[in-house]
């Protein structure tokens, strides 16, 4: 038997993101010869510029406000804090390349070809890189991603996106975010408890609008009294001014005060633009997402794509989920292997986090009528009544039918993000009201609150 061309593998990944990593590993598990294919660094979004250090500042951020509570409890703290950003990105940075390194040896170890280039898709089984190196394949995965969107007004280069926020050396002294988005929300909060003058402008009437609405009216609430501006309604016409003294002017003609920092956080568009896909036959629906059915396949026999380029729920954890199904499926022998999308558990990180799974009270209604029973439970966390702060958490059931069937779980609240994985397994699991109240509660937490809802 003649030994296959080095040119030749089972699957080769275009994408070195969470879902491109996460299909080549698992298909290497299954023995396949993968090759994949990124021109940037390694884990894409998440590792470099979303998740993880989204989640660093995020934590940062929370330091600060630890140490503001702790001054108001008695401890001595002389100076108001004041993180020395330098310092804390270069443990950001030295985290983040960890992660690089380690990927690098797991691919070494599975035997996984990683070429740092760009490819682009000639037919179902060949992918051509972008110095010419043409690649064959059985199989090929893509897994490109997205990128944020720039709105299409006058001005706009003159402002930053997502990903320039952690360019960033220190916080700016005042700083408008455009979007109503999870990414407003998360900078926002950071941004304000590191020192920043925050506001939004949304052009929605209020924030995140995929989210239960009781929540986001207390997550409001929240964030005026930590003194962030919310402005709703708002078209944006244009960005006019220098670095540092930006304003945004309205469609009506209004141009506000300037600000040091203007962040869009608009959207995020697929990564499906220059690498072959509809010259190939793949097809795209009308926002350049790749079109899939439920095992991930596009419209190219043996060509499937995961993660942000399909445009379904674009979260890191579904991406690899998604991956790791569909080459369980192509290489592993489980022809029903696939992601079911139903009840993915969400958190977003504002301050306080906002953690989601399952159907909104709005949904729930729209669906069941008035077989929805509806529980809430709004208190102040211990930390914040011992120093006499405002802030209140708001924990939300959405149950279903005679047996309270829990269809929604929605809590806004110090530790929101850590409670809620264990309780997203339970409704996956057809958990009910009474499941809940059988259950003892931790004494004093803010979780009991979800097991003592009546």
């Amino acid at each position: 038997m003649s030994t296959p061309s080095p040119l030749d593998f089972d699957l080769v990944v275009l994408g070195g993101g969470s879902g491109g990593l996460a299909g080549a590993f698992r298909a290497a598990q299954h023995g396949a010869r993968v090759a994949l294919l990124e021109p940037g660094e390694l884990g894409g979004t998440c590792v470099n510029v979303g998740c993880v250090p989204k989640k660093a500042m995020w934590l940062a951020s929370e330091l600060a406000e630890r140490i503001e509570l702790a001054s108001r409890l008695g401890f001595d703290v002389a100076d108001k804090p004041r993180l020395d950003w330098p310092a804390f990105i270069a443990s950001r940075q030295r985290y983040i390349h960890g992660i690089h390194a380690s990927y690098l040896r797991r691919l070494d170890a599975a035997g996984i070809a990683l070429l740092p280039a760009r490819g682009r898709l000639r037919d179902a089984h060949t992918v051509e890189c972008e110095n010419g190196t043409r690649l064959r394949a059985k199989h090929v995965l893509l897994a490109t991603g997205s990128s944020p969107r720039r709105p299409d007004v006058p001005g706009a280069e003159l402002a930053g996106i997502s990903d320039d926020f952690f360019a960033l050396c220190d916080a700016p002294e005042r700083v408008a975010l455009v979007g109503g988005g999870y990414i407003s929300v998360e900078l926002a909060g950071v941004l304000q408890a590191l020192g920043s003058r925050v506001d939004i402008y949304a052009r929605s009437p209020r924030l995140l609008g995929h989210a239960d609405a009781e929540l986001v009216e207390r997550l409001q609430e929240n964030y005026r009294q930590q003194g962030i501006g919310l402005h709703f309604g708002y078209r944006l016409a244009a960005i006019e001014g220098e670095p540092g003294e930006l304003r945004l002017r309205d469609a009506d003609g209004h141009a506000g005060d300037a600000y040091a920092q203007v962040i869009l956080a608009v959207g995020r568009g697929a990564n499906t633009a220059g690498i072959g896909l509809e010259e190939a036959g793949v097809e795209l629906d009308a926002d350049g997402n790749i079109v899939v059915d439920a095992f991930q396949r596009t419209s190219l026999p043996h060509v499937v794509a995961v993660g942000d380029v399909t445009g379904q729920v674009t979260l890191t954890p579904v991406a690899i989920a998604a991956a790791r199904r569909a080459m369980d499926r192509v290489f592993g022998g489980r022809a029903d292997a696939k992601l079911d999308y139903d009840d993915i558990p969400t958190v977003i990180f504002a301050h306080p986090p906002l953690a989601a799974v399952g159907l909104t009270e709005a949904q729930a209604r729209e669906r069941h009528g008035d077989d929805v029973h509806v529980y809430r439970s709004t208190f102040r966390p211990m930390l914040q009544a011992l120093a006499d702060r405002s802030q209140h958490s708001l924990f939300k059931l959405v149950c279903v039918g005679a047996e309270r069937r829990v269809a929604g779980i929605h809590l806004l609240g110090e530790g929101a993000d850590e409670i809620l994985q264990g309780f997203a397994v339970a409704l996956k699991k057809g958990l009910t009201l009474a499941d809940l109240h059988d259950t003892v509660a931790i004494h004093p937490t803010s979780a009991e609150e979800v097991v003592l809802m009546r």
